[in-house]
């Protein structure tokens, strides 16, 4: 995507501001009124880039306003070489929080409360040790499983992430792609930005839907027809969100539907122009999948927590589970589960696997890590059913902790959305390559050909260490 310059007129207010990040040395302000502007600092929007990047200003509108623009059609290549710069998920999450509007970047890397369960779910993995074979041929690694009944390259799913048009223009298409390359299971949320019928022309891999039950079960029940009829291979029915978290960072921000931001929040906006252009001028945000049927968007600004609250059925109960899994009849994950009871009913009801997951400390903050669940849980439901750790999954190490402790695959959210927001569709290639790279550089320092065979005695945990003998 080009580098832009960039000064937006929107009732005479400047609201952006870009740099090409070979030529400009500082981004700065020019406060447009009709066809004259005013320049505010040391430069203006018409300011031409470096000649090697065939610069040029060109002019555009939207709703009847109209600004100005220094467009650098920068080598594509240099957007590239950035990304793959990145080592690593902690390397793409910085990337996205240069690129991204504050409120926008904290929507993703934030949680509930004090943040406890968020920070947890990654730091509980280093509890865990990874105890090697040795002298086994790994000469070939086999990564394969099967997921919600379908073939995966290797024990890795894509979460559901709501509002991913937030993060890139080119939204849940541009990650399904990139889950296509690497041969994993997609889950598009219910409340995504691309519509599910839209999502399956465009991803004939694996795919998962994630379903809620409404206050109102038509809307559920029509969700299932749509998913069949479009050929999805499996739900994951969300359980854990009966109100919405105390998300503060996104209350601090003003983050609503639509945004309803503070000074600073706007400031932010400016200040990333790159973001703030195609957000304005790009194709329209919408929930896509429910937008026609919650009259409550259309009544003015809901801040996301209440939108949430106040769609959401608290009365939710095993029943609904029971009635899901008869309406679907096919492979159904509930997610959202904790407990060892919970995981129990959710197979008596009908679901044939659970998600172990606090909702990437989004939801309840102090619950345990899904890490830490893992191992319980698969001997509360025995050997079939699929058990998925969702959340905390920063290295494909973290992938090979889960399985050994016994989990069928884990679940990734915020590491494909740092690398979204950092390069697009580039973006998550690159996350899933490092993890997969990670992983089967794992599996061969194991000493284990066949992710399969990993099994509890390639990990323990640091307070139970045994000498080995």
């Amino acid at each position: 995507m080009p580098s832009v310059r960039i000064v937006m007129q929107r009732s005479c207010t400047v609201i952006g501001f870009v740099a090409c990040p070979e030529c400009a040395q500082t981004a700065t302000a020019l406060l447009i009124s009709g066809s004259r502007g005013r320049r505010v600092g040391n430069t203006s929007a018409r300011r031409a880039c470096h000649p090697g990047h065939r610069g040029g200003v060109k002019t555009w509108e939207s709703d009847g306003e109209s600004g100005c623009a220094t467009v650098c059609d920068q080598d594509a290549g240099t957007a590239m070489r950035q990304l793959h710069r990145a080592n690593n998920v902690a390397d793409l999450r910085l990337m996205a929080r240069k690129r991204l509007p504050r409120p926008i970047f904290d929507y993703i890397d934030g949680g509930a409360d004090d943040e406890v369960s968020l920070r947890r779910n990654v730091t509980a993995f280093s509890n865990y040790e990874l105890v090697p074979d040795i002298l086994n041929d790994v000469s070939a690694v086999r990564t394969g499983t099967t997921l919600f009944g379908q073939p995966s390259r290797w024990p890795l799913m894509l979460a559901p992430t709501g509002l991913t048009r937030m993060f890139h223009g080119h939204a849940e298409l541009a990650v399904a792609r990139a889950a296509a390359r690497h041969g994993i299971v997609y889950s598009l949320s219910t409340m995504g930005t691309t519509r599910l019928e839209d999502l399956a022309q465009a991803f004939a891999g694996p795919k998962v839907f994630q379903i809620y039950i409404f206050k109102d079960r038509g809307l559920t029940a029509e969700f299932v027809a749509r998913c069949r009829d479009a050929g999805f291979h499996g739900l994951a029915l969300t359980v854990d969100t009966p109100v919405a978290g105390n998300r503060e960072r996104d209350r601090r921000s003003g983050l609503s539907l639509p945004p309803k931001l503070t000074l600073k929040s706007l400031l932010s906006f400016a200040r990333h122009p790159s973001w703030s252009l195609p957000a304005l001028t790009g194709s329209k945000f919408d929930l896509a999948n429910v937008s026609h049927r919650i009259d409550a968007l259309a009544s003015g600004p809901m801040s996301l927590f209440d939108y949430i609250g106040g769609q959401f059925d608290r009365s939710v109960g095993w029943r609904d589970v029971e009635w899901l899994a008869r309406e679907w009849n096919g492979p159904l994950a509930i997610k959202g589960v904790m407990t060892l009871e919970d995981a129990r009913r959710s197979i008596a009801s009908g679901a044939t696997g659970v998600m172990v997951s606090n909702h990437g400390g989004r939801q309840l903050d102090g619950a345990p890590a899904p890490i830490d669940q893992i191992a319980a849980v698969r001997d509360a439901v025995g050997g079939g059913p699929d058990v998925i750790c969702d959340g905390g999954i920063r290295r494909g190490s973290d992938v090979a902790k889960a399985l050994a402790l016994g989990a069928t695959a884990c679940s990734i959210g915020r590491p494909y959305l740092y690398g979204l927001a950092a390069g697009g569709e580039a973006g998550v290639d690159r996350a899933l390559t490092l993890l997969t790279e990670e992983f089967e550089r794992t599996l061969t320092l194991a000493g284990v050909s066949d992710a399969a065979a990993l099994s509890r005695g390639h990990v323990r945990t640091r307070e139970n260490r045994r000498d080995m003998a």
